[in-house]
């Protein structure tokens, strides 16, 4: 039982932000980068009539990094803001 809880934890903290909030930025990102690794494994052995528009693989891997930046970029800026506070406070 241990190990389920543990492997659940895991993947919660993928999704959770520094709050343990879920963030829909790290679950849109981590499932376009899941979905484009498929999609790139897929067409390894696909022939090109049936292979994804390049177009639309862009657009993907666009979305992915960019809510995966998006989200970091939040974590870094909301501890400035914590420091900020924290010598607000000390004054």
């Amino acid at each position: 039982m241990g190990i389920f809880s543990s492997i659940y934890g895991g993947i919660k903290g993928l999704f959770t932000d520094e709050h343990g909030v879920v963030s829909s930025k790290r679950f849109v990102g981590i499932m376009c980068a899941t979905m484009l690794c498929i999609t790139m494994y897929h067409n390894s052995f696909s022939t090109v009539d049936v292979a994804p528009s390049p177009v639309l693989v862009d657009a993907v891997a666009l979305l992915a990094f960019g809510c995966l930046g998006l989200s970091s970029v939040d974590k870094f800026t909301n501890t400035k803001k914590k420091v900020k506070e924290s010598t607000k406070q000390e004054e």
